[in-house]
């Protein structure tokens, strides 16, 4: 039990590094990650997405310590997450595909972090079995 969490709580924290650094990254250089030029309203509302996804990952490291009682948390994050990828897969439904950069981050965010979240589930369903609490 004690591995499995551990094993989560590392991989939690590693992969919650993307957003945060995606989301540094376009909080500070704008649509320069894209080569893009665009409007100053669409940089100002790019600079605002951005830091929404460096504080999802921020509060995703939130849930590392004690994760196992953290599902609460863990399930909201990753709903958010999920929202964001159906409004890529929409984007990308009626624009085309995007680079394979996005490809990616549409697959961390489809399927990746859901099964990141089942993940939890199990471990806190485990914890709560093995110590009468989650």
């Amino acid at each position: 039990m004690e591995k499995e969490r551990r094993l989560l709580q590392q991989t939690v924290a590693i992969l919650a590094i993307l957003p945060v650094a995606i989301g540094l990254y376009g909080i500070l250089f704008g649509h320069a990650l894209t080569g893009d030029s665009v409007s100053v309203s669409a940089e100002s509302h790019f600079r605002f997405l951005s830091a929404l996804l460096f504080g999802i990952g921020v509060c995703f490291w939130s849930t590392v310590p004690g994760i196992e009682a953290k599902t609460g948390r863990f399930r909201l994050l990753t709903l958010l997450i999920v929202i964001g990828g159906l409004g890529r897969l929409v984007g990308l439904m009626l624009t085309g595909l995007p680079s394979l950069f996005m490809l990616g981050g549409l697959f961390l965010e489809l399927i990746v972090t859901p099964a990141l979240c089942l993940w939890q589930t199990r471990v806190a369903n485990r914890y709560a079995e093995e110590f009468g609490v989650a």
